[in-house]
């Protein structure tokens, strides 16, 4: 079975590429996991100062694959508090990871996708990158990443993209505090690693370290507490009508007549 995630180290920096392009790197439980493995890697790395999470193909996540939203209305509720124990494990991975953890995202960044980038300390994008999360409608919840979507942009702009669901340019998503810089596709990857070399070059690893954990201790100090509520609700919905409705008809391709 092929590698759902790459992982590559080269002059201090850990490069990990999420490798489904045929599926525009849709989020399963094996590159969930896969994805959790390769941060924990590069957190125990000595070799490794700084991390860039890209995405093969012309997506860098389209959310949740289609096979992975059939299992779950089949999905006990002790599994699906598993698997969302799964997600929280990733995200609280690359947000507690020692180390500076900066997104390319090239193409769509959709629900979960856009989760991913939210997640990472440095986001660079591209002007043809969309962000959005879709979740409100197809009857599920983003409900993880809103712990820490809430931390990045205003409870007013958390509030308008969550319950709308509504997908935006990479402009608006700077304008949101959602991501850092908007760079030219041609340019992405060497603006990138200048950025991940200049941390390397100019900035103490154990300060880096230090840093990033008092901007989020400091942030929320409660954070644990609201992924341990976000988990129960997360798994909850997935039994609600509205869900197995939403979902059934995002899968033959119907529209929803809310």
């Amino acid at each position: 079975m092929e590698n759902l995630v790459l992982y590559h180290v080269a002059e201090r920096i850990a490069t990990i590429t999420i490798n489904r392009p045929e599926k525009r790197n849709a989020l399963n439980p094996q590159l969930v996991s896969e994805l959790t493995a390769a941060f924990i890697q590069a957190s125990e790395d000595d070799l490794v100062k700084v991390v860039i999470l890209n995405a093969k193909g012309s997506s860098f996540s389209a959310g949740a694959d289609l096979d992975y939203l059939q299992q779950l209305q089949h999905n006990t509720f002790e599994e699906n508090v598993a698997d969302s124990n799964n997600l929280k494990k990733l995200f609280t991975t690359i947000y507690y990871l020692p180390k500076v953890v900066i997104a390319q995202v090239e193409g769509h960044a959709i629900a979960g996708g856009c989760g991913l980038a939210t997640i990472c300390d440095i986001v660079f994008a591209t002007p043809e990158s969309n962000f959005g999360y879709t979740e409100v409608k197809i009857g599920f919840v983003p409900a993880i990443v809103s712990c820490f979507l809430k931390q990045k942009v205003s409870e007013t702009i958390a509030k308008e993209i969550l319950l709308t669901g509504k997908t935006f340019s990479a402009e608006q998503a700077q304008q949101y505090n959602l991501i850092n810089f908007v760079t030219n596709p041609t340019e992405i990857h060497q603006k990138v690693k200048e950025f991940a070399l200049s941390l390397c070059s100019e900035s103490s690893g154990n300060s880096l370290m230090i840093t990033k954990q008092l901007i989020n201790q400091t942030n929320n100090p409660l954070l644990e507490k609201s992924l341990e509520t976000a988990v129960q609700i997360n798994a909850r919905i997935r039994e609600s009508e509205d869900f197995k409705k939403g979902i059934a008809s995002f899968l033959k391709k119907e529209k929803i007549n809310w």
